[in-house]
């Protein structure tokens, strides 16, 4: 049944089995994206499914999905899970990354699970596969996705989040067991701390959304499920992880739980792909809840997804929305879980289709038909920006993302200006009068999959500042240098800000040894303890002159005498009438 920009629709029918009728992707529009592979041996892509062996059942599943090849991502990562390689891979949204994972990882599993994922008599659920994401709707989409590829394949899989009762997801790890979990880190430590899932078993582990995941302080829970309990360690079991941005920094932190990995970057750099069609308007604070109004109105058929920051703003411009006469719901943490999935399925059907969220539906949430995402409000970091107009443009189709720019986001206009630059986007004229002062755009420019931080060397260090107490930045992985470069022993008891000579050595480079104290003196007014310098250290410049070599006491300190002088600390007399009508201060004991 056909419905209007504002009538209902009927709810389509929640299966888990693929249907024939579902639309075809327009993969067309995927040939002309670049792609990065490093590491040691890369595999060589596919061009077909068929070109690897993922089994007569899942093929047969991919058929009926309507997936005809290949997306980029999917031709580099499925040759390189089957060929047991861990995988570090950055695609732009909407690119496939979701199959990308469980295809090979399906394939790998089907046949091979030999013992029962439950022990019945311990009540105890074995897994194979662990997929961990950030968010509850991200959780239960992987698992909807796995569920329908999984037919007729013999595996079972579930999904374990947050804010739902634990006791109904127990009884089904009891009763069914699983092969692939999907689960949230928070409520998969509490059930592994009940000793209903055990980890031993695991033999493959995604990270979706990684760089989200590490950067949000999920970390402490993700080395608990790691490092802590009694998962296989690196190089024994297969880790993958994905995302569409990965800073260099949580490059880093990330590389602790690979294993000669391969790193993929899919993906036009600094932008999302060019399907979107980026506008921007131009208003003030007090402005932005007339201009949606007029741009809500002036919209075509579609689902328009609008973000905010605060989700007290989220349920004010819900609210208001509706008075408008246009039929919206909204998405935040505050709202139970069960609100948030009937906000979802309302806003996929059309029958709401306005849907309020803030960042927690920015990331991986695929749904069909959003043609337009709208920033009510900025985001203060580019990433999130990425990922929020990511939510359409989607799986080949266009898109069109609207933000409106108040004069209190200059601070994050200059990246942004390098995102539309990089994706061949119209810059307007007025952000140049908005932005900050514009900083150096890094080699590379801002890209979706980035670099692999292993390709830049010992380029991150710098020395420490011997006379102020500033540390030293930190070093390089020195071109693929699995170890630190061999102790050699200080040359100098001080190694002050400038100078070359190498002390404690690192990856690539060397500590500096702080510089003694030093009184502040008129040639030298800093003073304190030297900082560390840091790994790969390069020698300054103009470095400050030495101190004295008899330097003067420091003075004393000068008294304040408004203060007086310090009482006894004790316990104090009872006031006597006297005292109490104003008589003489009473001592204290």
């Amino acid at each position: 049944m056909e419905q209007g920009r504002y009538g209902l629709a009927t709810v389509a029918e929640n299966s888990s089995l693929p249907k024939a009728a579902a639309p075809k992707i327009d993969f067309t529009q995927y040939d002309s994206i670049p792609v990065e592979m490093s590491g040691r041996s890369c595999p060589k892509p596919i061009t077909t499914f068929s070109d690897v062996n993922l089994g007569r059942p899942l093929m047969e599943n991919i058929k009926i999905a309507g997936y005809d090849r290949p997306t980029p991502v999917q031709k580099h990562s499925i040759p390189t899970v089957i060929g047991d390689r861990d995988l570090m891979a950055c695609a732009q949204t909407g690119s496939g990354k979701t199959a990308a994972f469980l295809f090979p990882i399906i394939a790998k599993l089907v046949g091979n699970i030999s013992v029962s994922s439950v022990d019945y008599h311990r009540r105890v659920c074995y897994p194979s596969a662990l997929v961990l994401a950030p968010t509850r709707e991200l959780a239960c989409q992987i698992e909807d996705e796995c569920r329908k590829f999984c037919v007729k394949t013999g595996l079972k899989s579930l999904v374990v989040y947050g804010g739902s009762p634990m006791v109904h997801q127990l009884r089904s790890l009891e009763s069914y067991g699983c092969d692939i979990l999907v689960a949230t880190p928070g409520r998969l430590v509490d059930i592994i701390d009940k000793n209903k899932i055990s980890l031993s078993r695991i033999r493959y582990l995604v990270l979706d959304e990684a760089d989200r995941m590490l950067d949000m302080g999920f970390e402490p829970q993700i080395r608990k499920i790691v490092e802590q309990r009694d998962m296989p360690k690196k190089g024994q079991r297969r880790t993958l992880m994905f995302s569409a941005t990965f800073p260099k920094e949580i490059q880093q932190l990330a590389a602790s739980f690979l294993e000669d990995y391969i790193f993929l970057a899919v993906g036009r750099v600094g932008s999302t792909t060019d399907m979107i069609t980026q506008h921007f308007i131009k208003c003030e604070e007090r402005e932005k809840l007339s201009k949606l109004f007029e741009l809500l109105r002036s919209s075509k058929e579609g689902l328009t997804l609008i973000f905010v920051e605060k989700k007290r703003t989220a349920e004010t411009v819900s609210r208001l929305l509706m008075s408008q006469g246009f039929r919206s719901t909204s998405i935040h943490g505050d709202r139970a879980q069960r609100e948030r999935t009937s906000a979802i399925r309302t806003f996929s059907t059309g029958e709401t289709p306005f849907l309020v969220a803030t960042n927690v539906a920015a990331r991986g949430l695929d749904i069909d038909n959003v043609a337009h995402v709208v920033n009510y409000d900025m985001p203060n970091d580019v990433d999130d920006y990425v990922h929020r107009i990511g939510r359409t443009g989607r799986a080949g189709k266009t898109g069109i993302s609207t933000t409106l720019v108040t004069p209190e986001n200059g601070a994050v206009l200059p990246k942004l200006v390098d995102v539309l630059e990089d994706a061949g986007q119209t810059v307007p004229q007025w952000m140049d009068a908005m932005k900050f002062d514009r900083p150096k755009k890094p080699k590379g420019g801002y890209r979706f999959g980035g670099t692999d931080f292993r390709r830049d060397g010992g380029k991150f260090g710098g020395g420490g500042h011997s006379a102020g107490g500033h540390g030293g930045g930190g070093g390089g992985y020195n071109n693929y240098r699995p170890n630190p470069a061999p102790y050699q022993a200080p040359q100098q008891p001080a190694a002050a800000w400038g100078q070359q000579q190498q002390a404690y050595s690192g990856y690539g480079g060397g500590y500096g040894v702080p510089a003694p104290y030093t009184y502040p003196t008129a040639a030298n007014p800093y003073s304190g303890y030297g900082g560390y310098g840091g790994y790969s250290g390069y020698p300054g410049v103009n470095p400050p002159p030495p101190p004295p070599a008899n330097p003067p006491p420091p003075p004393p300190p000068a008294q304040d005498h408004h203060q007086p002088a310090t009482a006894q600390i004790g316990p104090m007399r009872p006031p006597s009438m006297t005292q109490a009508r104003g008589g003489a201060p009473y001592k204290p004991y």
